[in-house]
């Protein structure tokens, strides 16, 4: 089986708007094979949805992400769980990234 290049998978951030009711935002960290619009529509309209994303989720914040992608899979597992590292690091409240 031929691998490609570049890979075709996807890291993604969802602004989350006060997902624990005390008023924080979030941010909701992922990784798809899709590109990350059609799986946020996808978790808005409930398909294979994380329930704070469909409930809370607002917007993909593409500039925490859109310069990571497209990558490989095996990538792309290591980078969700970077990316929501480093967001907890910086002090927010995250949810994903594993």
């Amino acid at each position: 089986m031929a691998k490609t290049r570049a890979g075709h998978h996807s890291v993604y951030v969802v602004y989350l708007r006060n997902p624990q009711g005390d008023g924080r935002a979030g941010y909701y960290v992922g990784m798809t094979g899709l590109s990350p619009e059609q799986r946020f529509e996808n978790h808005k309209n409930g398909k294979k949805a994380a329930r704070l994303v469909r409930k809370f989720g607002e917007r993909l914040v593409p500039k925490l992400y859109a310069h990571l992608n497209p990558m490989p899979y095996e990538r792309a597992v290591r980078m969700e769980v970077a990316l929501a590292d480093s967001l907890r690091k910086r002090g927010y409240l995250v949810f994903g990234g594993h």
